[in-house]
């Protein structure tokens, strides 16, 4: 098959197309490197001239005048400049509803060259959308990405990112690529049971996790427990990060002499990956049900990852034993679970090994992509 990816989200996409690439199709991921994170893409999008060579006050000047930035024109002058690489392909999947992260109105016009060109396009569902942030706000949930939001409208800023899907521009924009897309495929269940009674809905498959760049390393304990908290700041509060914080300080002062705490922010991936090789433990979000990208690729390396693990996830993969730590936005179940663990070192270098086991087994990228292949094949022969 021929596949064209679009947009890139924590290398979800990269492992996707290695997957796939593993099993003879031909692949080609465009799009932009998710900001300074800096993945690989095969034909960017990204602004070059007008975001990083024109002063940032012209830029706001444009914007005042006009409403438009003008590096959002160079990425829909980037994408019409290579247009014909996006046609006929058997099989199309769009990261997100806004893949390209410009306005609505520019994704709408370049969309809708992708909708005219190729049959098969379908739609992950693994980051914020309309539909996802409507249900977690509407829903009865303990717990989700916007309650801190919800507690306390003061954080609005924190939150922008999210809450613009709440506007009518984006509504629009999603409802248009609903109408146009043949499915949409969950990618964990934070998303689906965002979307599980809707009409378009296939079932989840798991992210592609490539194991071959992340080696297994069994964790080694001296006496001290090495913990790591990577911080994206704009979502600082999404993630839970300032509970984190709360709870890592109460750690430090009650094993001062059995932990080593260690903080970092917006790293680009490559660096981020490396700086985490000596943790045990990695503290990634508090928020989620399921786990996301990074919290999985921890896994594959044997880390001990506090991140989603609620009932649908334990339930769906049928866990016997503890793979990971579930982590609440809670700081005394936070200091409590660390203090098991620190005090438990055995427990800790067992659960590392069960991670592995765990993302070998339901999260390798070949047979995850064997997974969207049949997804996109048995849909696309449905609805012909």
């Amino acid at each position: 098959m021929r596949v064209l990816l679009i947009g890139e989200y924590s290398r979800f996409h990269n492992s996707l197309k290695e997957g796939l690439q593993k099993l003879q199709h031909d692949v080609t991921l465009i799009g932009r490197a998710d900001n300074f994170k800096n993945y690989p893409i095969d034909i960017s999008l990204e602004a070059t001239f007008f975001h990083k060579k024109i002063p940032n006050a012209f830029r706001q000047l444009i914007f005042k005048v006009c409403n438009v930035d003008i590096a959002f024109l160079e990425i829909a002058y980037r994408f019409y400049k290579h247009r014909k690489s996006f046609r006929n392909y058997d099989a199309v999947q769009l990261i997100n509803e806004f893949p390209f992260a410009t306005t609505p109105r520019i994704e709408r016009k370049l969309l809708k060259y992708i909708f005219k060109h190729n049959k098969n396009v379908y739609l992950s569902s693994c980051g914020d959308d309309f539909h996802y942030v409507n249900y977690i706000l509407n829903a009865d949930l303990p717990y989700h990405m916007l309650t801190a939001y919800e507690h306390d409208k003061s954080t609005k800023k924190w939150f922008q990112y999210s809450l613009q899907y709440l506007s009518k521009s984006h509504e629009k924009l999603h409802h248009f690529v609903i109408e146009n897309v043949k499915g949409v495929i969950p990618a964990n269940f934070d998303y689906e049971m965002a979307y599980r009674t809707h009409p378009k809905v296939l079932p989840l498959v798991p992210f592609p996790i490539n194991i071959d760049l992340l080696q297994f390393q069994p964790l080694q304990y001296n006496g001290k427990v090495n913990i790591f908290h990577g911080v994206n700041k704009v979502n600082y509060l999404k993630k839970g990060n300032d509970l984190i914080e709360k709870a890592l300080k109460i750690i430090e002062e009650k094993y001062p002499n059995r932990v080593a705490v260690k903080t970092a922010s917006n790293l680009p991936y490559s660096e981020y990956i490396q700086t985490y090789s000596e943790a045990h433990i990695i503290m990634d979000q508090l928020y989620g049900y399921d786990q996301g990208y990074n919290a999985l690729e921890a896994m594959a390396k044997g880390k001990v990852v506090f991140s989603g693990a609620e009932t649908d996830f334990t339930t769906y993969y049928k866990l016997e034993k503890t793979v990971l730590i579930n982590a609440t936005p809670n700081v005394d179940d936070l200091v409590e679970k660390l203090s098991f663990l620190i005090e438990n070192p055995a427990e800790m270098i067992q659960i590392g090994q069960n991670a592995r086991a765990f993302v070998e087994k339901f999260h390798e990228y070949e047979s995850v992509a064997e997974l969207y292949l049949e997804r996109w094949r048995s849909d696309s022969a449905q609805r012909s």
